[in-house]
């Protein structure tokens, strides 16, 4: 049975729906933020409605949102959320974009909820309960061998200025069956259903992948930084894939 914390991000991750679809291709203004990301009017309003859910539930909860800043930090659970993740996919009328919320408790990414308004899906986990799409469990796949295994990159930038780096990536590539580069929520929720294998980033932060790390573990995936760490509030690489391939992909990204 879900807990009421799960009921709470499903609640808020629809509030945020609500905001988001009236406000979807109607040509908003964007501004910059300080790190040159764009925010919009929806990013902005959709926060509010999750703050408006969750907050007053859980009043002694910590809250880091992409929007609004960070409160309470200290607190032992501490709710992450980014209301649109894929802003830019946003603002030019492309579905790839998601409301993430995530749950962290002592330290611990213990539930997530990925709402893929536009694209059609809504994924949720607990940690100990599974991970679940549309109300059907998920799973990722059972293949072990690399030169079988679909491996889906996003955001590499950090990784291409490393010479070192990028050579042991491109051994990798020339190692798989197939290269993709779905990005964003889309290739976790591909890979937490079974249908690609290995998701490797090196530009993300935590409010990009928070919930997803929750999502792809219940569905028995393996999620890691780069250099095989744990995700943590920090985190700005993430290596995810089944049991497997991560540990083989972990290997070979790794210095001699």
């Amino acid at each position: 049975m879900a807990s009421a914390e799960l009921k709470a991000a499903l609640e808020a991750a629809r509030a945020a729906g609500e905001v988001i679809a009236a406000l979807y291709r109607q040509n908003l203004a964007v501004s910059l933020k300080a790190d040159k990301s764009p925010v919009t009017e929806a990013d902005v309003r959709a926060e509010e409605a999750i703050r408006a859910v969750l907050c007053p539930r859980f009043p002694d909860y910590g809250f880091f949102g992409e929007e609004t800043g960070r409160e309470r930090m200290q607190a032992e659970s501490i709710w992450l959320v980014d209301p649109i993740d894929g802003t830019k996919s946003f603002v030019r009328d492309c579905p790839f974009f998601s409301t993430q919320i995530a749950l962290m408790r002592s330290g611990r990414l213990v539930l997530g909820v990925s709402s893929a308004l536009a694209y059609g899906e809504l994924c949720w986990a607990e940690a100990g309960e599974g991970a679940f799409i549309d109300g059907r469990r998920l799973q990722v796949s059972g293949i072990t061998a690399l030169e079988s295994a679909i491996l889906s990159v996003g955001n590499l930038k950090t990784l291409a200025a490393d010479p070192a780096r990028w050579a042991r990536l491109g051994a990798l590539i020339g190692g798989v069956n197939r290269l993709r580069g779905y990005g964003d929520f889309l290739h976790y929720h591909l890979l937490a259903r079974g249908s690609l294998d290995v998701v490797l980033e090196s530009d993300v932060n935590i409010l990009d992948i928070a919930a997803l790390t929750v999502i792809v573990r219940e569905a028995g995936g393996v999620v890691s930084g780069l250099a095989g760490e744990a995700i943590a509030l920090d985190s700005t690489s993430i290596l995810a894939g089944n049991p497997v391939l991560h540990a083989r992909v972990l290997r070979m990204l790794s210095p001699d």
